[in-house]
């Protein structure tokens, strides 16, 4: 293996409760595996306390993006079930590096190929799914014994004892009473006609914490009835536990858990009248005002309405206490925190309409961002830098093709030797060889054109500004500039806009960073002394 070969170190561990020390260790045995293989190390990638059975990992998405401008030869890991547990995310991995010329090598398992992706991913995958069956069966035995199969309830605590041999006995627990009376107030105050968004108000006002330890919120104490979850759904809460309601399986495209119902024969519901907390005729009563909360337009239970998502939809959060701004009403945003833990968290009552919030940012992009005279410099210092390190991103093609004109040559030198008379037994092992080779370079040189300069149209800013304008007209509804009365009474936000849109409407308007609105005016400062900013 050629010494010039450039090589980039990917190392990643899981679990929260692991230590960093595991990528230090990792990046050790790379290293020596790459001394050993005389490779140059160019670049580390790594990933702290993120699972394998995703490939939304910042560490392995940078990886994937350097290997397409070249950076890299090849990748090394420990192992191959560090780059990804899942069997297609290996495979589609695999398949993206080679399309680059980028080979893997693992210090377990040396260079990959096919047959790895193939054995190796599909070993991963059944130890994934052995391990879930294991966990499972083992978790229902505690179930079955009437201890907790998973997080400990709000009211009670874990009780720690010990086996006749010194093992710990885990999953007791017992009520705890300063929680316990909480959850009987939540139960009684429900049942007298008082919603979850004032029950939360009160226990914030007087500084109870909430299950996490942080405030009370609407969604924690009213839950979903159907799926058991929330303070008013456990039937925990009577001596009657339920486990395996919910499974959860992993979005395949976000990485992220979605729980789903299980069919109520899997249910396993175990009686442990030890743990009772309230009695049954306060259960029902608090069961029944459930059962008659209905949406006046729509059958739907309100623990189970979804509001649409709009343009910002996710990325608002109040300039008071940090929490997000959602749809409070049906064409405005308010302060969550100020509306479902009430005033001890949050007093930004204030809201804004969504068409004032959408067509402020939208018009800052449209009139400001593409001031003709700064976009024609950013091109042309885009391009020649871009340019500039075009001849880095293609050494490493630059070396293939040199090296494909050399075997070609000598390939070429051998035909010629037979034609002049050498047997061609003395050099056929050679001359296969030779071949090979140049088959694999011009693969490799295929999948990889030669890029082109950078390059942009003049009218650039020109298509941008339109392009902008046709989205805020698509956007536009009908009767959108009807106006209708606030909450606050009339009270207007600032729009205080942070990150890469912020410094780059600053670079646009001349202003400093912390005076940027989206209208593009120097006043958000000043309003900020007076009024909440978003």
């Amino acid at each position: 293996m050629s010494h010039a070969m450039r090589d980039a170190i990917y190392a990643r561990f899981s679990s929260d409760l692991q230590q960093d020390a595991l990528i230090v260790d990792q990046v050790r045995s790379c290293r020596d595996y790459a001394a050993r293989q005389g490779l140059e190390v160019v670049e580390v990638y790594s990933d702290r306390a993120v699972s394998g059975a995703s490939m939304m990992r910042s560490g392995i998405q940078k990886l994937l993006r350097d290997g397409q401008t070249g950076a890299f030869d090849i990748v090394v890991a420990e192992a191959l079930d560090r780059l990804s547990r899942n069997q297609a995310d290996v495979a589609a991995l695999y398949q993206q590096l080679q399309f680059r010329g980028v080979m893997i090598e693992t210090s377990s398992e040396g260079q990959v190929s096919e047959l790895h992706i193939g054995l190796t991913g599909t070993m991963n995958a059944l130890f994934l799914k052995e391990l879930g069956k294991k966990t499972h069966r083992g978790l229902k035995g505690r179930a079955l014994a009437g201890k907790s199969a998973g997080g400990l309830t709000y009211g009670y605590r874990a009780v720690t004892k010990f086996a006749a041999n010194g093992e710990p006995i885990r999953g007791d627990r017992e009520i705890d009473p300063v929680q316990a009376i909480v959850v009987r107030r939540i139960f009684e105050d429900y049942a007298k006609g008082i919603s979850p968004k004032k029950i939360a108000e009160a226990l914030n006002l007087e500084k109870f914490p909430g299950p996490q330890g942080g405030a009370w919120g609407t969604s924690t104490i009213h839950g979903n009835r159907e799926r058991g979850t929330g303070i008013l759904n456990n039937e925990l809460y009577i001596g009657r536990q339920i486990w395996n309601r919910l499974r959860y399986v992993k979005d395949p495209g976000t990485g992220k858990r979605v729980s789903r119902l299980n069919p109520e024969a899997e249910w396993v519901i175990t009686d442990v009248p030890e743990l009772r907390i309230i009695g049954d005729a306060l259960w029902e009563q608090a069961r029944s005002r459930q059962g008659g909360l209905k949406s006046k337009s729509t059958d739907v239970p309100v623990w189970d309405r979804r509001r649409p998502k709009f343009l910002f939809s996710g990325l608002m959060s109040c300039g008071c206490c940090g929490a997000g701004f959602s749809k409070i009403s049906k064409d405005s945003f308010g302060c969550s925190a100020a509306r479902n833990k009430g005033a001890a968290i949050c007093t930004n009552m204030a809201t804004i309409r969504r068409e004032e919030l959408e067509s402020s940012v939208l018009n800052a992009l449209e009139h400001h961002l593409m001031d003709p005279e700064a976009v024609e410099i950013f091109c042309q210092e885009y391009a020649a830098e871009r340019n500039r390190l075009q001849p880095q991103a293609d050494a490493g093609r630059a070396g293939l093709e040199k090296e494909l004109a050399r075997v070609t040559a000598d390939h070429k030198k051998l035909v010629d030797a037979i034609i002049a008379g050498v047997p061609a037994e003395q050099v056929k092992d050679r001359m296969i060889e030779l071949d090979a080779r140049r088959k694999e370079l011009e693969r490799v040189l295929s999948a990889v054109p030669a890029p082109d300069p950078v390059r942009f149209h003049p009218a650039m800013a020109k298509a941008y500004r339109e392009r902008v304008a046709q989205l805020i007209r698509g956007l536009s509804e009908p009767g959108a500039a009807e106006e209708a009365p606030d909450e606050d009474g009339g009270t207007k936000l600032a729009i205080d806009l942070q990150g890469a849109l912020a410094g780059l409407l600053c670079l646009a308007t001349g202003q400093p960073l912390h005076k940027v609105t989206a209208s593009g005016h120097a006043d958000a400062a000043s309003a900020a002394a007076t009024k909440p900013l978003i």
